[in-house]
């Protein structure tokens, strides 16, 4: 199997596992009272990584990889990692809060705002260079600072009344 497919085994079996996690978290934090907000760009959010590993699918499968950015997507593999652990069963896909918990401010949080958006900012540029796809990584990665301009947005607002 060509090392291309087996990169792109591994993350689209990585996005669906998460995927599944984060419904089971959800689930855990409506039934705490959780609130969501911002559901109206989650869509999008769907939308745009759907789009960007189907077309890493449909452009890279057959390609040969370039080894250091394939060593640094999987630096960043590390630390989603720390984030996904140090939120626990508190992260999901959405922007939800239980009214009354107090922000995570341990692990990576306590380093940079909003470190999970970090990793995947670089993910959405690093995996497409991984395959040689130049213009899929700034198209992708262009298209995705400008979604996370708005979901950051989205989350300051909601969590500001957290911050006290």
């Amino acid at each position: 199997m060509p090392e291309a497919i087996t990169l792109l085994i591994f993350v689209t079996v990585q996005r669906l596992a998460e995927m599944v996690w984060a419904r089971s978290n959800e689930k855990r934090l409506r039934a705490l009272g959780a609130v969501e907000v911002g559901a109206a760009h989650y869509p999008l959010i769907v939308l745009l990584h759907t789009a960007w590993v189907a077309w890493l699918w449909l452009r890279g499968w057959d390609r040969p990889l370039v080894w250091p950015w394939v060593v640094v997507f999987f630096v960043l593999q590390g630390l989603r990692v720390w984030v996904l652990a140090t939120l626990g069963r508190r992260w999901t896909t959405r922007v939800m809060f239980v009214p009354g918990e107090t922000l995570v401010k341990k692990g990576p949080f306590r380093l940079i705002p909003h470190p999970n958006y970090t990793v995947v900012a670089a993910e959405m540029i690093v995996l497409p260079l991984a395959f040689g796809l130049i213009g899929s990584a700034i198209v992708f990665g262009l298209l995705n600072f400008a979604m996370l301009g708005w979901r950051i947005r989205v989350e300051e607002r909601a969590l500001t009344p957290l911050r006290g």
